[in-house]
């Protein structure tokens, strides 16, 4: 059976795909939100951009150990000094029974895509986290946001764990690792059916267009 992965490769008539391999919780993934956006403003109009989701942390109901806890909260803290202006709630550590479980928001992302709004629910989920302590490994905060951006929320909550929601997930996931995404976030340019890795650069939109640029001026 095609999945929707396969049905946009052939759909797409031009040489050039980049893959951008995300989790929607994925703290460094929040920090290069600014230099993404730049990126994709100039971008030449002949790149498509294809979103897939990498998947963080299966689904569990185990909490996160303090030691875990405390892991995480120092690797925003790093995040902030190399990437500056990032922002970060640390109160979501004292409001949350947090876990490790990133594939519901994963699937949340999904389920808005159904709606066309998954660059909205990105963002919904990444500011509920990062910025506002809440916590979108819990359905009942993912279907508030979808609430909150305009979704057809009876809609929504029954595709948010559909079997097919699941199955999409898992589909992305196998991509992703096909392509060769190393972390997340990853840029991965295929141009004439060769896949070239973008390094990130989380402060300078410029250095990554000047590696897309040279791919598809000299390879073509």
């Amino acid at each position: 059976m095609d999945t929707d992965i396969d049905n946009n490769l052939k759909n797409h008539k031009n040489n050039n795909i980049l893959f951008y391999i995300h989790d929607p919780m994925c703290s460094w993934c929040w920090a290069f939100n600014p230099a993404w956006k730049e990126i994709q403003k100039q971008l030449p109009s002949n790149i498509q951009v294809s979103y897939l989701l990498g998947g963080l942390a299966p689904d569990s109901n185990e909490l996160m150990s303090s030691a875990m806890q405390q892991q995480i909260s120092e690797y925003w803290k790093l995040i902030q000094q190399r990437v500056p202006n990032t922002e970060f709630n640390f109160d979501f550590w004292k409001l949350n029974q947090a876990r490790r479980s990133t594939y519901p928001a994963c699937r949340a992302v999904i389920a808005a895509r159904y709606q066309h709004a998954e660059k909205a629910m990105i963002l919904a989920i990444q500011e509920a986290y990062y910025r506002h302590a809440k916590n979108p490994s819990d359905d009942s905060i993912l279907i508030e946001l979808a609430k909150n951006i305009g979704l057809n929320t009876a809609k929504f909550s029954a595709q948010l764990n559909h079997e097919t929601t699941k199955q999409q997930l898992l589909s992305e996931i196998k991509y992703s690792q096909q392509l060769g995404a190393q972390g997340f976030p990853s840029l991965i340019l295929r141009n004439n059916k060769n896949n070239h890795f973008i390094p990130i650069d989380y402060n300078h939109a410029d250095a990554v267009l000047k590696n897309i640029h040279h791919i598809i001026t000299t390879r073509n």
